[in-house]
């Protein structure tokens, strides 16, 4: 493995300073920055011999996804017949953990590309890879001999006890793996748990790809005056979302009515969805689907969840009714023969409270926010924090799918490489409309002691840069740049022995914790203070405005949590025993219970819940993980945001396990105690305190 060389690393710290002209105006930026803020100059490559996606030769064409698929199959063979013929002991479970990793190199390679090349036959290509490698790990997790030779060790208490920590809990979640593929049951009930297994890839897909379908209507249906909001369809009006920030009420609640109409297919689609999970955790062993997914966590168990949810609700029960009187009073303002707030009034009527409160317009802050300034600001933050720095590098000929990609190494100023960030940040036409992180490569101790290094993606939809001026962020998008690289750092600073527990590989309720984190660095002003320049002038951004736009995400943000808290609990009853009832009624009886604004006949909300596929019985895991995130802030960095070494204990304690360490353990080290579920509610309900404000200077300057 390539490190880089500390005299190099001593004179990229002395940060050289490159020079982009914006219209008339001369700003200076790092060579981080400046990559970022131009826009993109790929070199000719004519002679340049094309290294493949990711730097994998084969991936120089479709082609190749047959070559290491194929390559990784009978990879799979070799090391199926290692675990079977090896005597018990730690050498199992690295055998085990190659094979994880030479499955996973192809399919989260694939998996990928299948969403984010533009070209429709390397997606297709990478599609059917992603089936194939799919249908091995089914067949593996039903393998009876394979399952004895991890199963030997398991029961061998004598030589469980020589393993390490992380080598046993890696085992166990292997294991895991298999019960919950019912490797457990007779040959009859494990064919019945595959074909479950199978049923549920099908309808998983089918619910997404629904979740987002548009709705219809005849044009005569609507008022003329409002068709101009929606997509003109022949006679139709198509209406592909809520448009939830449409400033006229009509318009809002046209969308909701409309996108929300229920669709019987899809109706039938999530109550199939649902009975199948059910059916596949009972036939395993499980006392619900909810059971299944929560083993593992820091909740653990339904119950558990159910009082997080309940406590937190009861604790906010004041504060959101003052914030629905709140939202109340403003809608008299605008609409006062109709001054009932709806559901499609809430995100709506919240911003413009914040807003008229606060004067929080985004485009005030844009200039501050250049995507060069916070990109530097992140540099700088994680250099102080950890001592990494972000090396901007010119990827080869073939190496990215899309021109506009840029690649980033990280460079501890002692380990050296740490691994590599490749930034998919802008806007196409043909790109999931949403942000996220994704794992290319997981990292691991390799035989000969080198460290195979993480390779991650970052996938945001900002504008781009153009000739004159480069990507400015909203406060909403900075937000969210820091919280993908909470991900991506999650990734490059983890250091486990396997690859199966690497960086975020690890508790859904844990896996959020980093990157909600961030968001707290991004509204701090010392944080910010480092970065946020006027793209033309070089002038700060001022205090008043950073602590304006701090104070403003309180206001409703009891609302807000609340409405969070009814799609947890939702999420929990459609997982949790099986009811007579239809998810629609159980949706009715959850809203009244757990939100505070009426229910809307004829809608189907439930329809268009996304997360119910990737967040099965999971979605209390936002609330819970920004709960520890706060109790990290107050206690290690509130008072001071850029201490190395509560940056050092930080990556230490939390960062570098991976998913090889219990989550509460982590959890625990970090804070030194272990958090009750009264903590966590108190975390939460403190955020929204006005005594609480992230730190602000006494006086600008």
């Amino acid at each position: 493995m390539s490190v880089y060389n500390p005299l190099l690393l001593r004179l990229l710290r002395v940060r050289s300073r490159a020079v982009l002209r914006l219209g008339r105006k001369v700003t200076t930026w790092s060579p981080v920055g400046a990559a970022f803020n131009a826009q993109a100059v790929r070199r000719p490559e004519l002679f340049n011999k094309n290294v493949g996606l990711f730097g994998v030769p084969e991936l120089s064409s479709t082609e190749g996804f047959e070559v290491v698929q194929k390559r990784a199959l009978q990879e799979t063979e070799q090391l199926v017949e290692k675990a079977c013929s090896t005597p018990p002991g730690a050498v199992t479970v690295e055998t085990f953990d190659k094979l994880s990793d030479s499955l996973c190199r192809v399919a989260d390679l694939a998996d990928f590309i299948k969403v984010a090349h533009p070209d429709p036959q390397y997606r297709e290509a990478a599609e059917k890879t992603c089936i194939n490698i799919g249908t091995t790990v089914e067949k593996l997790n039903t393998n009876v001999e394979l399952c004895k030779s991890l199963k030997d060790l398991l029961d061998n208490k004598e030589l469980m006890a020589k393993l390490d920590p992380e080598t046993r809990r890696v085992a166990e979640l292997f294991m895991f793996d298999f019960e919950i593929s019912g490797i457990h049951l007779d040959k009859k009930q494990r064919k019945e748990a595959v074909n479950l297994n199978v049923q549920l890839l099908d309808l998983n897909n089918q619910f997404l790809m629904g979740c987002h379908m548009p709705n219809r209507i005849d044009k005569k249906a609507l008022p003329k005056h409002i068709h101009q909001h929606f997509t003109n369809e022949g006679s139709y009006i198509q209406i592909g979302g809520l448009h939830a920030d449409a400033p006229d009420d009509l318009v809002r609640e046209i969308a909701y009515r409309i996108f929300l109409y229920p669709n019987e297919e899809m109706m039938g689609t999530l109550e199939e969805l649902l009975s199948c999970r059910n059916k596949l955790a009972k036939l395993v062993g499980y006392e619900s689907f909810a059971h299944r997914a929560l083993k593992g966590t820091m909740a653990k168990n339904p119950d558990t969840v159910m009082n997080f949810l309940q406590l937190l609700t009861d604790k906010l029960k004041d504060r959101t009714e003052k914030d629905f009187e709140m939202m109340k009073d403003m809608k008299t303002k605008f609409n006062p023969r109709n001054p009932a707030v709806m559901p499609w009034d809430h995100p709506y009527l919240s911003g413009v409270i914040r807003a008229e409160r606060f004067n929080i317009e985004p485009s005030l802050y844009s200039p501050y926010f250049s995507l060069g300034a916070c990109m530097e600001g992140l540099n700088s933050l994680f250099t102080q924090l950890f001592g990494v720095s972000l090396l901007s590098e010119q990827p080869s000929a073939g190496e990215v799918w899309n021109e506009d990609v840029r690649k980033l190494a990280v460079v501890h100023e002692t380990e050296g490489l740490m691994g590599y960030i490749y930034c998919d940040f802008f806007y196409r036409p043909d790109k999931p409309h949403q942000d996220c992180h994704f794992t290319i490569r997981g990292g691991r101790l390799l035989d000969d002691g080198q460290y195979q290094l993480p390779v991650v993606v970052l996938m945001l939809n900002l504008p781009s840069p153009t000739r004159s001026a480069p990507t400015l962020l909203t406060p909403a998008m900075m937000e969210n740049l820091f919280h993908e690289m909470g991900h991506a750092m999650h990734s490059m600073l983890g250091r486990t022995r396997y690859q199966h527990v690497t960086g975020t590989r690890c508790a859904t309720d844990f896996a959020e914790v980093p990157s909600i984190l961030m968001e707290y660095f991004a509204a701090d002003y010392r944080v910010i203070n480092q970065f946020a320049r006027h793209y033309q002038t070089g002038q700060p951004l001022p205090q008043s405005m950073v602590a304006r736009l701090c104070e403003s995400k309180k206001v409703c943000g009891a609302a807000d949590t609340q409405l969070q808290i009814f799609y947890a609990i939702l999420d929990q009853v459609y997982h949790g025993k099986p009811q007579s009832r239809s998810t629609t009624d159980i949706l009715m009886d959850m809203q009244q219970k757990y939100y505070g604004l009426p229910y809307v006949p004829n809608t189907a909300w439930q329809l268009r819940f996304s997360h119910l596929i990737g967040y099965g019985a999971k979605y209390y895991s936002y609330l819970m993980s920004r709960a520890v995130a706060s109790m990290v802030w107050r206690q290690c960095f509130h008072k001071d945001p850029l201490n190395r070494e509560n940056g050092e204990r930080y990556r230490r304690e939390m960062l570098a396990h991976g998913g090889g360490k219990e989550p509460m353990l982590m959890v625990e080290g970090m804070l030194q105690k272990r958090p009750s579920t009264e903590d966590f509610v108190d975390a939460l309900v403190s955020d929204l305190d006005p005594d609480f404000e992230t730190f602000i200077m006494d006086s600008e300057g």
